[in-house]
């Protein structure tokens, strides 16, 4: 069984910080490649050869750096060698094995490297055969350095044993349509041709594309009917495109006798996708050549998630991110479908697929089923769980009737298109869905004709999916579906935060969430929850949302959960916690997403969901119950509080300086005024700010606090500060601020500590293991940026250093972007720290605590800073290892037991966080009465 991604990136990481710097191939090849075998666990000798012989042309023999027979190919070079040159190498000894006779072993892949950088070349991409001469071969090719390995590990599955897969995302086939669609959009688009009426025609080009292609129509119908109807100019094209859409809305039986034979070929179509007039419009030779492409490529081949990849691909970037619109790759929706019904589905058919009066029933109910998409978008979603369940009836076809010699396979399908619903606010992405449903059921239709060995299409079209236009968050959901008649509610609502709401966007969160406390710190998704759960509220309805990971994460929680919990009722079912989200569009969104499936009823069977950061799954489990912070644990958010739950020091603010940059000096700034009034020294002090806390950048501020008055007048430029500080405050329109116009000389808002503190940056990377924290004397004053802990001893320090506490910083802390935003309230005042620790496990803690602060120094006095020492990439063994050290001291504080991954320690610590708050909330309770 090969080892897990996680540990193999984590191998790849100290690989690439272990050969940082090698130079020499001869002394130092052999070793690197048994190192980098190790990364996946592997033994070099047991697969691979160093200096096998391989008989040139000339009769001579050269010897290949590395070899594994049949899989890799190894040429080696010394630091900044020329890698062209050794990949021809390479590719000669791959020659001379053919010529050998040893066409067997000829590899798959092929390495390049000079220690600093990897190329990686793939010699039967796709799973394409081998041919007989090396020059046909297709390469596929990626080169990076190598302190990007790690991200780049996954191209190197076949040294691990896992297999390498391609998403529907990465097909050049979807990618090519997309691009031919986009070229036909542009052409009518700068033409004049555009809006609504572009929007409808491109619908109905691709409806006709696929048709021809798929037996909807007779083979090549569209692409003859251009080629032989109109004038390769395009001038007569509009109005005889015109005209086959209005003979595709003309059931054969009301159709003129005259009409062109080509015409008269078409079936009749209608379902609403031809019925209504359109402008024709007016081509040119351009447009013409445009659609003509178009029919050159093979539209049965695209996956249902192009129409998605359609949408995105012919909008501004501006409008796509101001709506939100981001488009779920398949492997994600897959996630929400087999979690919310597709799994509990195939479940039971399993169970009773032996007892045929049973899947009567089971059939019976797949065709009730009704499923509601509340933000369809493209209709991907919609798609792709029609087409599993007709996958499924299909299956449960096979066993009812394959046997049955006279057979109307006309009747045998129970599930269509108008079980399916949906609202999307824009035009062209409604219409998409529509023709991707019908198109679906084509591919669902020859599917069914396969397995029973009769024709079956639905011409014409009869049933339609009902998508409706318009902003869902304004519409009565139980008009479009009645409530009693929904079975599901999924979908992925737009992602937009609170800074990049559009006006119309802030309306609809005043529209939905009214007078609600708190609401305004919501992203936009959170509408679609409240909404959900006042339409399912005393129902059956199951809803599963990917949503941003946000509203699991910081202040969010503590305002939508206790809303939908207390208010309506809801239960989490399942969760797919944090996981990096897949975009089908060009220019992908790169975002951390959660799935939450929930219901207004409660189950025993809950159940939570791990991943790789790339998405792989990595362990289900069960659960009793899943918070709102998508762990084990009870329906209960965490509160801002004024106080720690536990007896530790209390963590503040720095002090706020509130003076427009006057009392703030930069280093240059300090030198200046140092050199004009040398004597002004004991009037600054050094400032730490966040930012330059990390980088190691000096900062300095005039720390004015009981001076005698005479002294600021001494110094014209300390003077001068302060007289800008009193102009500044008092122009301003905050009355807070202009009553501190009165106090010019001092910061807006002081908490100086008066002995040694931790200070605590507010924001710091989310790549970092840890975030850094240090001691510093009461002579230096931290900024707002910061927070501080007086009287912290080495044993709260090491407590706060820790990857338990990194843990709960990680599920619980709000986000800046994506970076860490640590508070004191919600963070820190509710950690809960270990409960009785014993003096020798504090003792350990402190002294491993140490070794962390006197790791860092010996490399800060070399002139690296936090930002380098935390650097996943760069930090040091030495920290690594008395980091390490430090985990083991503080979990054992916790339990004996060792913790294997973070979501453990999460649920301990909220299992632990219950434990020391319910007597809290008690006595909270008992006063209040």
């Amino acid at each position: 069984m090969p080892i897990s991604w996680n540990e193999i990136r984590q191998n790849a990481i100290h690989f690439a910080r272990e050969w940082a710097g090698a130079k020499s191939e001869s002394a130092e090849k052999q070793t690197f490649w048994n190192d980098f075998f190790g990364v996946f666990g592997i033994r070099r000798r047991v697969v691979a050869s160093f200096e096998e012989p391989v008989k040139k042309i000339s009769g001579q023999y050269g010897y290949i750096d590395l070899f594994w027979p049949g899989i890799l190919l190894v040429e080696h070079k010394s630091f900044g060698k020329d890698l062209g040159k050794a990949e021809s190498q390479a590719f000669q000894y791959i020659r001379d094995l053919f010529s050998e006779g040893r066409e067997a072993d000829i590899p798959r892949y092929v390495i390049v490297t000079d220690f600093a950088r990897f190329a990686l070349h793939d010699l039967e991409p796709e799973e394409q055969k081998k041919l007989p001469l090396f020059d046909q071969y297709r390469v596929e090719s990626i080169e990076f350095p190598l302190d990007e390995l790690h991200k780049n590990i996954q191209q190197f599955a076949f040294i691990a044993g896992y297999q390498q897969h391609k998403f529907e995302d990465q097909d050049p086939i979807n990618i090519q349509a997309v691009g031919y669609m986009d070229a036909l959009h542009d052409a009518l688009e700068d033409g004049g041709y555009s809006g609504h009426e572009l929007e409808r025609f491109l619908v109905r080009i691709l409806f006709c594309l696929f048709a021809e292609d798929t037996g909807i129509f007779e083979r090549d119908a569209f692409s003859l009917y251009l080629k032989d109807r109109t004038k390769p100019d395009g001038s007569d094209l509009g109005p005889q495109l015109s005209h086959l859409f209005a003979v595709l809305n003309t059931p054969l039986e009301k159709r003129q006798k005259n009409l062109d034979e080509t015409l008269a070929a078409f079936p009749y179509v209608n379902g609403a996708l031809f019925s209504e007039h359109l402008g024709f419009a007016d081509f040119d030779r351009n447009m013409y050549i445009a659609l003509e492409q178009c029919t050159l490529f093979d539209w049965s081949s695209i996956s249902p998630a192009i129409f998605g990849s359609l949408f995105q691909g012919i909008m501004e970037p501006r409008e796509r991110r101001q709506i939100g619109g981001h488009y779920t790759s398949e492997r994600d929706i897959m996630k929400v479908i087999r979690s919310l019904f597709l799994d509990d589905l195939r479940a039971e058919f399993e169970k009773l697929k032996t007892n045929k009066n049973q899947l009567k029933q089971f059939h019976q109910k797949l065709a009730k089923l009704r499923f509601f998409d509340p933000a369809c978008g493209c209709g991907n979603f919609l798609v792709i769980a029609y087409r599993e369940l007709r996958l499924l009836e299909i299956e449960v076809l096979k066993i009812l009737y394959e046997k049955e010699q006279f057979l109307d396979i006309h009747r045998l399908p129970l599930i269509d298109v108008d079980a399916f619903y949906g609202i999307e606010i824009s035009e062209w992405p409604a219409r998409i869905a529509e023709v991707a449903m019908w198109l679906m059921d084509h591919q669902m239709n020859v599917k069914l004709s396969k397995t029973f060995g009769q024709y079956f299409v639905r011409l014409p079209l009869k049933k339609s999916p009902t998508i409706v236009l318009g902003n869902a968050l304004r519409l009565d959901w139980k008009e479009i579906l009645p409530a009693d008649k929904c079975s599901y509610v999924l979908g992925n609502p737009p992602f937009v935060g609170k800074k990049a709401r559009n006006v119309d966007q802030q309306a609809d969160m005043e529209k939905v969430f009214g007078n609600l406390r708190g609401t305004g710190v919501l992203d936009y998704v959170c509408c679609w929850y409240l909404r959900a759960a006042q339409y399912i509220k005393k129902t059956p309805i199951k809803v599963a949302f990917v949503s941003t990971n946000s509203i699991t994460q910081g202040e969010q929680p503590g305002v939508i959960w206790p809303i939908l919990f207390r208010q309506f009722g809801m239960k989490i079912h399942f969760a797919h916690r944090t996981f990096a989200w897949e975009s089908e569009a060009r220019g992908k969104a790169h975002v951390h997403v959660v799935v939450i499936g929930f219901a207004n009823f409660d189950t025993p069977n809950k159940r939570i969901y791990d991943y790789e950061s790339d998405g792989e799954k990595i362990m289900v489990s069960t659960a009793i119950n899943i918070s709102p912070y998508l762990v084990e644990g009870r329906d209960e958010v965490l509160e801002n509080l004024e106080d720690p739950i536990c007896d530790v020091p209390r963590m503040q603010f720095g002090n706020m300086p509130n003076d427009h940059g006057n009392l703030l000096l930069s280093d240059e700034d300090k030198k200046n005024l140092l050199t004009n009034e040398p004597e002004c020294v004991p009037l600054i002090r050094p400032l730490l700010s966040a930012h330059e806390y990390l980088h190691g950048e000096l900062r300095w501020c005039l720390w004015l606090k009981n001076i005698p008055p005479q002294m600021i007048k001494e110094f014209p430029e300390v003077k001068r500060r302060v007289e800008a500080v009193h102009a500044y405050r008092l122009a301003s329109k905050r009355e807070a601020t202009k009553k501190l116009a009165n106090f010019p000389s001092l910061f807006g808002e002081i908490r100086q500590p008066k002995s040694q503190f931790v200070l605590v940056p507010c924001h710091s990377s989310e790549i970092r293991r840890y975030i850094p924290f240090s001691y510093f004397p009461p002579d230096f004053v931290p900024n707002n940026s910061c927070l501080f802990l007086e009287d912290a001893t080495f044993y709260h320090f090491g407590v706060l250093s820790s990857a338990m506490h990194m843990a709960w910083i990680r599920q619980v802390c709000g986000r800046l972007e994506s970076r860490y935003r640590y508070s004191n309230k919600l963070v820190y005042n509710n950690y809960p720290w270990p409960e009785a620790p014993t003096e020798k496990q504090k003792e350990a803690v402190e002294k491993s605590a140490q070794s962390v602060l006197d790791a860092r120094e010996e490399y800060l006095k070399k002139g690296a800073t936090l930002a380098d020492l935390y650097d996943p990439i760069a930090m040091p063994p030495k920290l690594v290892k008395a980091h390490t050290a430090l985990d083991r001291a503080v979990d054992r504080c916790y339990r004996s037991q060792p913790f294997t991954n973070e979501r453990q320690r999460v649920e301990f610590l909220f299992a632990l966080y219950e434990k020391l708050t319910i007597p809290l909330i008690a006595s909270a309770k008992k006063k209040k009465h």
